[in-house]
């Protein structure tokens, strides 16, 4: 199994700001798509949620911007499964422009699974474990992204 890749999005106008680029709430709402479609192909999206009464919530989310993107870009965003337990998930995302190729932005989002009825975390069910694990086990894999794990700062310049 390679990435997880969601379907194209593209920029829209509402998204544009003073700047004439996509402002960057606008990376989360991208991003966020992508993390559902993840969970559809996980078999944990919305039709789990209504059935079950299980959910994920984002615990800690890290966004990086590489190159800008404006109105009517088309974006591909691509998902990396870094890390799972019986409750979270540790995953990476890549948002790029998909004609011309280029990383615009990066998130890399801590994932805690719950019961909604008690608003509490929760255990997942052996289901959605398995199918965690498969893909888990094909991600392990893959390279894991230089930006994982960055620290936000202001980096010195060596002399």
């Amino acid at each position: 199994m390679t990435l997880i890749s969601c379907p194209i999005i593209n920029v829209q106008k509402d998204w544009i700001d003073y700047n004439g680029h996509m402002n960057m709430a606008y990376y989360n709402v991208v991003f966020d798509k992508g993390v559902d479609h993840m969970f559809d192909v996980l078999e944990a999206g919305a039709a789990y949620t209504q059935a079950t009464n299980g959910s994920f919530f984002a615990m800690e989310v890290h966004v990086t911007y590489a190159e800008e993107v404006v109105l009517d870009d088309p974006l591909r965003v691509t998902v990396q499964l870094l890390d799972a337990n019986d409750k979270c998930l540790h995953i990476f995302m890549q948002m790029f422009h998909a004609e011309k190729g280029y990383l615009a932005a990066t998130l890399e989002q801590m994932s805690l699974h719950v019961d909604l009825r008690q608003r509490k975390a929760a255990p997942l069910p052996a289901t959605i474990s398995t199918n965690i694990q498969k893909v888990r086990e094909a991600h392990d894999k893959l390279p894991k992204p230089p930006q994982v794990g960055s620290v936000i700062g202001i980096r010195q310049k060596k002399a």
